[in-house]
This record gives structure tokens, C-alpha cells and sequence, in this order.
């Protein structure tokens, strides 16, 4: 009698994932691996325009060191681009949580609200958003009139109140960049057994303890996948001027070999802080795994 081949949990479980993320390997290797090579190839090279099509001029780092030393506007635009990271990730995050633990209670009418966060994304997205943001629809006009502003600096330091209005000021774009993020927290929520709670209160736990210590480290995967998602989501954005500013180079100005260039430094930058947070989540997710 032959021996049955028999897969342990790990492998099978690496078997279902590779399953999983094989239509995108497939996907990726017909659509995007060629496309990106050429984009690498371009970068060290000046693609000169001829009636034959692209001529490669081969400069070498020529176009990398031209981003950070002779091109005025790409630091600027690029350390923009970190600082709006920086304000709008943990507003993002704050908020869909905030709103998922909202919707994740018996109320009435909550699967209308849970489609009113969502709707945004279907619709708000591409080039309606680039037209949204353009007409300034964005925008709060309460928290940037000047009124507002010499009243409340009656009461709270100008230094402190301009930043706090700015905050203010973008609550419509942190609203509308939060559909996903509260679907994502509200699969994590529903995942947790009502009988940790139900044990945290006959401990006699509040509420407040009971989300530090039960809700929050359950739900710390999906806090990594909603980080990395708003991370992307953010440097890839409709008004990232980072992301305009490449498509002026290569489309409008025909410079395919420095826009190449700058494309691949930023997706460095985005590789390494994208790490970096892996690395900042990897304990926690540790200690979350040993838990359960």
C-alpha cells in the first residue's frame, strides 16, 4: 500500500496562498514586468525622439543625479509629498477606526451608513477626483476663512492654531480616502469572540481597557494592511504632485529618460518606508500571533 502524500498545516497554507496570488503573478509577468524593465533601462539613458520611434542615448546615473542636483523642483516635491504622508496616514487610520467601531454595533440603518463610507471610493476616484479636487470641492471654507482664524487666535497661539485649522481643513478628503480602511477594521472587528469582552467585564474591565487590551491587539493585522494601503493610496493619489509632476515630465516635456528616473526614486523611497513599517509592526504581530 503506497503512502498517502500528506501536506502539513504550513504547506498547505503556502499552497493556498501562492493559489491566491497566482492570478497576479500571471497578471504581472504578461502586463507589467516587461513595461517596468523598460522603465529601468530608460532611466539610465536619454530617449532621444526620432521618426523611427525612441533612440536610447546610454548617460548612465546621469538622470539620478540630475534629480537631486540640478532639478529644483523634484526635492521639494518629493519632501512634500512625506509631510502629506506624515498628516494624512494616522488621520486616515484614527478616523476609520473610530467610524468601524461605530458601525460594528447594533444600530439601526448601519448597512446604509457602512454604503454611504464606501460610496466615495466607486465614485471619487480617477479622473472624477482629479476634477473634484481641481474645482476645490475638497475644501472647508469655515476652517480657512480668516475670521475663524483671529477669533480662535484669541484663545489658542497662532503657531499652534494654523497647523490644528490645516488638520481641520482636509476632514473631507480624510473621509472620502476612508471607505476601504473601515470595511477592512470592520472584517477584523467581527472576528473577535464576544466572549473575551463578556470575560474582560466579569473582571470588572471598562470599556476603555477592553480596547487596549482585547480590541485593538486583535485587530493589529489589520491595522499593517489599512497602513500600507493609505501609504500607497497617498503617494499615488489623484493630487499628489509628485505623481503630476512625472506625468508633466514624460508626457509634456517628452523627457522619458529623466521621468523614468525620478519614477524609480520614488518608488525606492516608498519601498523603504513601506519596510520600515513592516519592521515597526513585525513584534506586535508576533506577540498578536502567539496569543491566539
Amino acid at each position: 500500500m503506497k503512502n498517502k502524500l500528506r501536506l502539513t498545516i504550513r504547506m498547505r497554507t503556502v499552497l493556498e496562498a501562492y493559489s491566491f496570488l497566482s492570478l497576479w503573478l500571471i497578471g504581472f509577468a504578461m502586463f507589467m514586468a516587461i513595461p517596468l524593465g523598460r522603465s529601468f533601462y530608460y532611466a539610465f539613458n536619454k530617449m532621444n525622439v526620432t521618426k523611427d520611434g525612441l533612440a536610447p542615448e546610454w548617460t548612465g546615473t546621469l538622470n539620478f543625479r540630475r534629480a537631486f542636483s540640478t532639478d529644483v523642483n523634484f526635492l521639494p516635491l518629493l519632501q512634500n509629498s512625506f509631510l502629506e504622508l506624515l498628516i494624512q496616514v494616522p488621520l486616515i487610520l484614527i478616523f476609520a477606526m473610530f467610524a468601524a467601531l461605530l458601525l460594528n454595533r447594533h444600530l439601526v440603518g448601519r448597512t446604509f451608513f457602512r454604503g454611504v463610507f464606501f460610496l466615495p471610493v466607486i465614485i471619487a476616484s480617477g479622473a472624477v477626483l482629479a476634477e473634484i479636487l481641481e474645482q476645490g470641492a475638497e475644501r472647508m471654507p469655515l476652517f480657512t476663512s480668516t475670521g475663524l482664524f483671529m477669533t480662535l487666535s484669541n484663545v489658542i497661539p497662532p503657531n499652534i492654531l494654523e497647523p490644528l485649522l490645516n488638520l481641520a481643513d482636509q476632514l473631507t478628503l480624510v473621509m472620502w480616502n476612508s471607505g476601504v480602511q473601515i470595511l477592512i477594521f470592520l472584517a477584523g472587528l467581527q472576528t473577535i469572540s464576544s466572549s473575551l469582552y463578556e470575560a474582560a467585564d466579569i473582571d470588572g474591565a471598562t470599556k476603555w481597557e477592553s480596547f487596549w487590551k482585547i480590541t485593538f491587539p486583535m485587530i493589529a493585522p489589520m491595522i499593517l494592511v489599512n497602513t500600507l494601503f493609505t501609504i500607497v493610496n497617498s503617494f499615488t493619489a489623484a493630487n499628489n504632485q509628485m505623481m503630476a509632476y512625472i506625468r508633466t515630465v514624460v508626457f509634456n516635456q517628452n523627457d522619458y529618460g529623466y521621468g523614468a528616473a525620478i519614477g524609480w526614486i520614488y518608488f525606492v523611497m516608498i519601498f523603504l518606508i513601506i519596510a520600515f513599517v513592516f519592521w515597526l509592526f513585525r513584534k506586535n504581530l508576533s506577540n498578536t500571533e502567539g496569543r491566539r
